[in-house]
């Protein structure tokens, strides 16, 4: 960019001199006018008159006449003026020229939007097309050289960005030893596994997981899958270890901090084990739960269990009394019924709105097929309790169903 913007200085330097020449550098070459160029033609012309006269070939009185029409012409025609054009103020014309010219360039690279597009022309954006075509041509270049074990990482990657999962496990597959001692790309290859597997980690996810953590155990995103994968399993203790080995790598007020301080707490509540802050590498406090929090169980009506599947959602949501802006947020499948909760700080929707600021609160349950923050019909939902922060032992019975 600093070379454009120097080229550009350079190049307007160069045009304003090219205008500037003429006021000076004096040129030595004299035009005639228009006066003195007729004033010739008809010398000549008058030459010639003498010479017919003399010659005999016209009498005196056509050389008289022609004689006196030749001089009333002359001098109409050197009495006009000069059709040369005046330049009434060279520093004016000086002035307006040094400033048209820079103002001229800036206006037009405004109006092209960027140095890039002056000296050498907008590049065309990549469509959807133009990378398929290139990942094609990658697949079709790693079949003529199967070896290449990098290529097929390459390739890999591209399939899981375009979405396309089972491609890419496929390509995981075909890396091999390429990916041996790499924690991550084999945390991502676990990743696309356990998305074709419908979200189970069971079989070659978990010994990919495996794999990884071997290879670092300090790798967060291969953490965070084993942890998931321990937490689907029902093993919550596991996947409170590996969550918390994870939340001391992560920044203090980070949102993935928080993010992993409510999934360690959920899966703390469904484990019964007591709640504790979350500490860094250095075995300093950072974003600690507070203590002051709302614990109990949610039941569901025998009645009532026919209408709700497994996947149903189950939000379990605190509030300030009178406030529709939730204050803590637990959600959990309805597989889980009856559940066990922690209503507390990890699980806020804003750092500002926290339910240790409150004295008292007030907890109900919805049970939803998408989890939408907006009532649908449909929908179950317990009475609303309003309830002091500290409660333990909390009873939320889902009895209604929202008509």
């Amino acid at each position: 960019m600093i070379i454009f913007y120097i080229a550009a200085f350079v190049l307007i330097l160069a045009v304003l001199a090219a205008l500037f020449r003429p006021f000076f550098w004096k040129t030595t070459v004299h035009h005639a006018s228009r006066q003195q160029l007729n004033a010739a033609i008809y010398k000549e012309e008058l030459a010639k008159l003498e010479k017919e006269r003399a010659d005999g070939l016209i009498d005196s009185t056509t050389y008289e006449m022609s004689h006196a029409e030749m001089r009333q012409r002359l001098f109409q025609d050197t009495s006009e003026a000069d059709g040369v054009a005046v330049l009434g103020s060279p520093k004016k014309t000086i002035v307006a020229i040094a400033l048209f010219v820079p103002i001229a360039a800036v206006l037009m690279y405004v109006w092209l939007g960027s140095a890039q597009k002056i000296a050498g022309g907008a590049k065309p954006a990549i469509g959807q097309q133009d990378v398929e075509k290139m990942v094609a041509g990658l697949a079709a270049k790693m079949e003529q050289d199967p070896s290449n074990l990098k290529g097929w990482v390459i390739l890999a990657r591209s399939y899981r960005v375009m979405g396309r999962s089972k491609d890419a496990e496929k390509a995981y597959d075909r890396a091999g030893a390429y990916l041996d001692g790499d924690a991550q790309l084999l945390a991502d290859y676990a990743d696309v596994a356990a998305s074709n597997a419908n979200g189970s980690f069971e079989g070659k996810p978990q010994a990919i997981i495996n794999r990884a953590l071997k290879a670092d155990p300090n790798n967060m995103m291969a953490l965070w899958l084993a942890g998931t994968a321990d937490y689907n399993r029902g093993d919550y203790r596991a996947a409170v270890k590996a969550w918390e080995r994870l939340a001391k790598l992560l920044p203090a007020d980070s949102e993935d901090m928080k993010m992993i301080q409510g999934s360690i707490m959920e899966a703390r509540s469904k484990a019964n084990l007591p709640s504790t802050s979350v500490t860094s590498r250095t075995e300093t406090p950072i974003a600690a739960v507070s203590t002051k929090s709302i614990s109990g169980i949610v039941e569901i009506n025998p009645e009532l269990k026919s209408r709700i599947k497994p996947d149903y959602i189950v939000m379990v949501i605190a509030r300030a009394p009178g406030a529709r802006m939730p204050v803590a947020i637990m959600q959990a499948k309805a597989a889980d019924l009856p559940l066990r909760f922690v209503l507390n700080d990890a699980l806020a929707m804003t750092p500002n709105a926290l339910i240790s600021n409150l004295s008292e609160a007030t907890v109900e349950v919805r049970i939803s097929k998408a989890g939408q923050a907006k009532v649908e019909p449909g929908d179950l939902y317990s009475n609303i309790q309003t309830v002091k922060l500290g409660t333990s032992n909390l009873k939320v019975v889902v009895d209604q169903v929202r008509p």
